[in-house]
């Protein structure tokens, strides 16, 4: 049986990624776990971000973003750039954390980050407590690292992971591919 809650967000678990913003020298890294994919063609992605947040204004003003996926090397910088504010502390310094030129925005790649996507922001949607950064995605910067044999990228080697009600999480392994349930055998 099912109990009722109040309403609020429990499509969980959710992606944690570091957000770079700013330039190479007044970069910022904020932590979001509101992020996501909204279309294939033009590729777009999202991050909502609370407006009385450092990094609000800086991404609003400069109109570019990176979603850095972290793993599990990240994890505690990941859970730190959310409770610290980027207006007292370089985050990057304070974590010995390294930037990486972009190719298509001014905001630095974080480094050691598997996977950096750069995104221009096409749209601010004001929606209550966050607003959301509406981003085309420009570029997808994967560290060659996690490149298969093959020539495609492998995310089971990255250890991405995900936050769920307070708390982070290892993503496991791989159970099924698209389309595996209507293949034929």
């Amino acid at each position: 049986m099912k109990i009722e809650w109040k309403s609020g967000n429990f499509v969980y678990p959710v992606p944690a990624v570091l957000v770079s913003c700013g330039s190479n020298e007044h970069a910022n890294l904020i932590t979001v776990a509101w992020t996501g994919t909204l279309n294939t063609n033009p590729a777009m992605a999202y991050i909502s971000i609370k407006p009385e947040r450092y990094s609000y204004n800086i991404i609003k003003e400069t109109g570019e973003f990176v979603i850095n996926l972290t793993n599990e090397d990240l994890c505690y910088a990941t859970d730190w750039c959310g409770v610290k504010s980027g207006a007292k502390v370089d985050k990057f310094k304070e974590l010995h954390l390294h930037k990486e030129n972009a190719k298509y925005v001014k905001c630095p790649l974080l480094k050691e980050s598997p996977v950096s996507i750069e995104c221009k922001v096409k749209e601010i949607i004001p929606l209550g407590s966050h607003h959301m950064f509406v981003g085309e995605v420009l570029c997808i910067d994967a560290d060659n690292k996690y490149i298969n044999e093959k020539g495609a990228f492998d995310i089971n080697k990255c250890n991405l992971i995900s936050y769920a009600n307070g708390n982070y999480y290892k993503l496991g392994k791989k159970i099924g591919k698209f389309g595996y349930s209507v293949r034929k055998k």
